[in-house]
């Protein structure tokens, strides 16, 4: 056989087995079976109807809530079983609050469009840092080493809690398609909470690869009053967890609830 014939066959069969690994990844995106649940209410605590909810932490007892609009932004603190609001710290009225994480004895406060982060000392609220970032601000969470934040499209981004520099991003997809408008953020365990934006979908995305492994449907839960229906704004968004109670908590913009939940499979 010549030279060139050989050539050509191991051309050809190196053609065949990228195509061959081509396919097998693609049929292993595929192939991430992603779970159905639904959350199953414990509870049902009071919230502030007047919160225009964008980031919750659960922290022994209390919430820290960031609350949006311009002119009306806040980052407070939250008696959880009351709902009472045991102190704010207000934003500039040209600042519109987004995410929020706890870092250790430190608060991080994004905001919308404005392209800063304002640091807090947890138990006075006063300021003891900022940092500024590229883009738009939507969810923040922490997982004990770095912080990860949305932007409303298909990616999340990892930033060090430190200096707040981007180490990475990932695409978050679903099916093989990215999932976009990924907002408010909950880190647990290996894996990150999302609020969809203008939906009642909740995903859960693998930190690892970005794949959404299971979607919690929570139209359930969404309030049957004239204000919630009638205000395209007020949805779904803000998601705490508890690791010790190993409960979710659940509210929404001008919600007049916090729900208690666990999530489980869905009921067929």
């Amino acid at each position: 056989m010549s030279a060139l014939r050989v050539g050509r066959r191991l051309a050809a069969a190196i053609t065949g087995v990228s195509l061959m690994l081509a396919l097998g990844l693609a049929s292993c995106d595929r192939s991430v079976q992603v779970q159905a649940l639904e959350p199953v209410v414990l509870d049902t605590w009071p919230h502030d109807p007047e919160a225009f909810t964008q980031g919750l932490v659960w922290d022994a007892g209390s919430f820290f809530e960031s609350t949006g609009r311009y002119g009306l932004s806040d980052v407070r603190e939250v008696d959880a079983a009351s709902g009472e609001v045991l102190r704010r710290r207000a934003l500039d009225a040209r600042e519109f609050g987004e995410g929020l994480a706890l870092v250790d004895d430190r608060l991080v406060q994004i905001t919308y469009r404005e392209q800063v982060a304002h640091v807090y000392d947890r138990a006075t609220f006063e300021p003891v840092g900022r940092f500024t970032y590229r883009g738009e601000g939507w969810g923040l969470c922490f997982d004990g080493a770095v912080l990860w934040m949305s932007d409303g499209s298909d990616r999340l981004t990892r930033r060090d809690p430190t200096s707040f520099e981007v180490l990475g991003s990932v695409q978050v997809t679903r099916d093989g398609r990215g999932v976009a408008h990924l907002n408010e953020l909950a880190c647990v365990d290996d894996h990150v909470y999302a609020n969809v934006w203008l939906t009642t979908e909740i995903v859960r995305i693998r930190m690892g690869d970005g794949r959404v492994d299971a979607v919690i449907d929570a139209s359930a839960l969404v309030p049957d009053d004239a204000r919630v229906q009638q205000d395209p704004d007020a949805v779904l968004n803000g998601i705490a967890y508890d690791p010790d109670g190993e409960r979710f908590f659940l509210t929404g913009k001008l919600w007049d609830v916090m729900y208690v939940v666990r999530f489980e499979s869905a009921a067929r």
